[in-house]
């Protein structure tokens, strides 16, 4: 027996019943032989973590646009939160905690510079739209360079968790809308949304646009007045709601998480010291496309030559970071200084 066939009779010993088993994956896009010592969902959560796309989440927004303060949230620090408590909840609940890293590690690589603004403004000049979570798909299924080719080759499980991770909102409003095929994929959807509500209000405050004072008094009364208390009591609500069944909070705290989440997409995300920087930054990337489109550079005509230009300059914007594209932007734009 190897190694990789102990891990996977451990998981049949040892996660519940409902869980997804590596052994019984439903496959990659490529056939491939299994690994000596590492599990299918390990293998994907090493390979998401080693790509390029995963190392430039660093340097793109999670709510404040090119932030210089060091403790601001960026996409790749949201990622690591939301894969932590996705860990936690996994682990109490006997899922497959390997599955539930990987999607959560994998589920916002197709992110945009500027974050929601920059998906915002690709959904508005390109024609079939632009979505981040199928953007976040299309790179680890084909963007993304793997080992034997374009694509990474991700298991069924990891690949349906990162298209349909976008689904919190629904579970918060109490709605039993199956989303992903998995448990782990339904578990992430949540903890993302758990993730950014914490992050973004100790974000708000750190910067300035609100206090303590400001959110929903129920909502605190009820989860706590610090981040370490909120996400402590949303886990364990999560935890408690998902016992031998679909996954779901307890009525009283998800009621509040909703509450919270609703007062930042009323009050946070578009309070107006953010909003203008939105704006300007959906006219920056709306320019630059249709400047690539007209002059494409080596770049931006990069990859596949069977998709549209259009497509490949999308693909080209998408995986900028906040200050690749400002610097970009100003060198299509901004005369240069004639040199000496």
């Amino acid at each position: 027996m190897t190694i990789r066939e102990a891990l996977e009779e451990r998981e049949r010993q040892t996660l519940g019943s409902h869980a997804a088993q590596a052994a019984q994956s439903r496959g990659r896009l490529h056939p491939e032989p299994e690994h000596e010592y590492r599990t299918a969902f390990q293998r994907d959560r090493d390979r998401i973590l080693h790509s390029k796309a995963f190392r430039r989440l660093k340097r793109k927004t999670q709510v404040f646009l090119a932030p210089e303060g060091d403790h601001y949230r960026t996409r790749l620090s949201h990622t690591l939160e939301a894969a932590q408590i996705a860990r936690t909840a996994a682990r109490a609940l006997f899922l497959n905690e390997d599955l539930t890293e990987a999607i959560a590690l994998g589920h916002d690589l197709g992110h945009t510079p500027f974050g929601h603004a920059g998906e915002a403004a690709l959904n508005e000049v390109y024609e079939p739209g632009f979505r981040h979570f199928e953007q976040s798909l299309r790179i680890v299924d084909k963007l993304e360079a793997g080992r034997a080719g374009p694509g990474l080759n991700l298991t069924f499980e990891v690949r349906d968790g990162i298209l349909n991770h976008s689904k919190g909102k629904s579970l918060f409003q109490g709605q039993r809308i199956r989303s992903a095929a998995t448990l782990e994929g339904e578990l992430v959807s949540i903890c993302d949304a758990i993730a950014y509500v914490n992050h973004d209000i100790d974000d708000a405050i750190r910067g300035g646009l609100i206090t303590m004072e400001d959110l929903p008094r129920n909502s605190i009364r009820v989860l706590g007045r610090t981040t370490s208390e909120r996400i402590n009591m949303m886990v364990g609500a999560l935890i408690g709601g998902s016992q031998g069944g679909p996954i779901s909070m307890t009525d009283e705290v998800r009621a509040a998480t909703h509450e919270l989440r609703n007062h930042l997409y009323e009050h946070v995300y578009p309070h107006p010291a953010i909003y203008t920087e939105i704006t300007k930054a959906k006219k920056l990337l709306g320019e630059m496309y249709f400047r690539l489109l007209e002059r494409p550079t080596n770049e931006s005509a990069a990859g596949d030559s069977s998709d549209s230009l259009e497509r490949r300059t999308v693909d080209f914007i998408a995986g900028m970071t906040d200050h690749y594209a400002l610097q970009l932007y100003q060198q299509l734009f901004f005369p240069a200084a004639w040199p000496a």
